[in-house]
């Protein structure tokens, strides 16, 4: 610890006497001056001894004293030392009672005891407690090390908050708590992600002091938490953190705490690095993997993959694709034309809460959702694999999972911000299709499942659709299309003319004998006509458009033009 005025007033050779606030002995002193202005104040910092001689000062008049000691005290000087046998046999009355009355320790001077002596004594004890400091420093930093590569980063945050007497959590790329030392910090690291969400937004290396989450009240959670003073830093080399670290103490770091801290930093950020290289790695089998299941070559995925992603490949998993809206737009006008077989079952119903899933991504909301998707994976245990396909995104996940989940909790969120007009435009959006559950010899079927739920997405203007929803309601929505429509009106437009002379209902009549597969009497009933009029104004309908009602394939095209029109109207 630093020199105080008790180990000076202590030290055999300066034979130092206490004249004024013997109580105030254990004050830190950061350096020693010498001045014998009458106010030096403007040149001190605080926590300085002064040493004065009072050459220029009537140490005699109690009203100049009073003042004199009172701008020291609010410089925040540490103490004042007066030299006796110079000017002054001894220490005048007016200045020990000046003092008495502020509270500032007043230290007498023996002439024999010259004033570089005491600085000497005050820098030794600083370079002291510095070496002291760096010696323990090297210390916590080779206990970090070891407890690094031995337990890897939660055997370091243990360490961590035994050097500090406080406690250390790590938090992930999307400020997710990942470790914490000890176990009950969990609950006090827990409450201060908003403060690391803000530190990520921050470029890269950042740092940042809040206050603690108790409210100091009893209520704390049972973890005893009062008002910590926590120092949160960001991890990682480039300009977005990749984790950071939270340190949580009672007071103010020593030197020796800080060398510690700064050590845990570095350990950690390149821990971070490492992970970056190995996903890197992790992320080219994951590639391979994945062109072997669409492959259908399930078993070399397998051997290929080994224990890296657990059963993922045994159990049944879903198909995710992700990619921006304009991407996704872009494919679809390279297929202007293609026939579709999509159904729509009014989309993927999202219920969990999931405005804070929506991560700081910098308008990258594919490598958005990556990172949360991983980060679910993380948390949960569950094995994933995430494989960036260009613009596109392309992740098996577990069925009924947390990574699931998670992918829809953050499309909701990016709805929610999309309606909310907080997007600037397609390049910010984003699209995604999930297949129904599938097994390793199905991948080639699950990813083209998940490729037409992402169609029908961006074509809905919707963040997600599961294909399993595609097939539970109606075709007619799909047909909302304009070219669809062009050729419906084109289609009716004969009839339409007709009917506009009010020469008969051939329209409603062609939707009433349609509806009824064609049978004459339920049709008729319907219309409250006679079959035969039915059966007449059916070889108009005929006789107009110069097609046969016989043919399957045009009863089925004037029924899908006549549910178009109507869902137009």
């Amino acid at each position: 610890m630093p020199p105080t005025l008790a180990s000076l007033v202590h030290h055999s050779a300066l034979k130092l006497t206490v004249r004024a606030g013997g109580e105030r002995l254990d004050t830190p002193v950061r350096w020693v001056h010498a001045s014998e202005l009458t106010d030096p104040v403007p040149y001190m910092e605080g926590g300085e001894l002064l040493l004065i001689t009072a050459l220029k000062l009537d140490a005699e008049d109690a009203e100049a004293m009073r003042r004199y000691v009172k701008r020291l005290v609010g410089a925040g000087v540490a103490g004042l030392g007066f030299a006796v046998g110079v000017h002054y046999e001894e220490t005048p009355k007016a200045l020990v009672d000046a003092a008495e009355g502020e509270g500032l320790p007043l230290l007498e001077v023996p002439r024999r005891t010259p004033f570089l002596a005491i600085s000497k004594a005050v820098s030794a004890a600083i370079a002291a407690d510095q070496y002291r400091a760096v010696t323990a420093g090297f210390a916590a930093q080779r206990e970090l090390t070891k407890q690094a590569l031995s337990d890897g980063p939660e055997g370091l945050l243990t360490a961590l908050a035994s050097q500090v007497d406080g406690w250390a959590a790590l938090y992930d790329a999307s400020g997710a708590v990942v470790a914490t030392a000890p176990e009950w910090a969990g609950r006090r690291a827990a409450r201060i992600t908003g403060d690391v969400e803000r530190l990520r937004e921050r470029a890269a290396p950042a740092s940042s002091v809040v206050g603690g989450a108790g409210d100091g009240g009893s209520d704390d959670g049972g973890d005893g938490s009062g008002e910590d003073r926590v120092e949160l830093h960001s991890l990682g080399t480039g300009r977005r953190a990749r984790a950071a670290l939270a340190v949580g103490t009672a007071a103010a770091l020593g030197t020796a705490e800080r060398y510690a801290v700064h050590s845990a930093i570095a350990l950690l950020t390149l821990t971070t690095e490492r992970s970056r290289s190995l996903y890197a790695a992790e992320q080219r089998i994951g590639a391979a993997v994945l062109r072997m299941l669409l492959a259908g070559q399930p078993d070399h995925a397998r051997g290929v993959a080994g224990d890296l992603y657990g059963g993922l490949l045994d159990a049944p998993y879903r198909m995710i694709l992700a990619e921006a809206a304009s991407a996704s737009a872009g494919r679809a006008r390279a297929r202007a034309g293609d026939a579709e077989a999509d159904a729509d079952g009014g989309g993927a119903t999202v219920s969990a809460e999931a405005a804070a899933v929506l991560a700081e991504a910098d308008g990258d909301l594919v490598g958005g959702l990556g990172e949360v998707v991983e980060s679910a994976a993380a948390r949960s245990g569950e094995a994933v694999l995430v494989v960036p396909d260009g613009e596109r995104l392309v992740v098996l996940a577990a069925d009924r999972g947390a990574v699931v989940a998670a992918c829809a909790q953050y499309a909701e969120a990016v709805g929610g911000a999309r309606s909310g007009g907080e997007q600037a435009g397609d390049e910010d959006e984003l699209v995604v299709g999930i297949s129904a559950p599938a097994g390793p010899i199905a991948a080639g079927a699950a990813y083209k499942q998940a490729e037409q739920a992402l169609s029908v997405a961006r074509r809905r203007g919707r963040v997600l659709v599961e294909h399993e929803d595609l097939a539970a309601g109606s075709v007619v929505p799909l047909l909302a299309d304009d070219a669809v429509r062009a050729f419906a009106d084109g289609l009716l437009r004969p009839l339409y003319e007709h009917d506009a002379t009010g020469r008969g209902d051939l329209v409603d009549s062609l939707r009433a004998w349609l509806s009824r597969h064609g049978q004459w009497d339920a049709a008729a009933a319907d219309l409250g006509v006679h079959r035969h009029t039915l059966r007449y104004r059916m070889r108009r309908v005929e006789e107009i458009l110069g097609r046969s009602l016989d043919d399957p394939d045009v009863r089925m095209e004037l029924w899908l033009a006549l549910k178009t029109t109507a869902s137009a109207e």
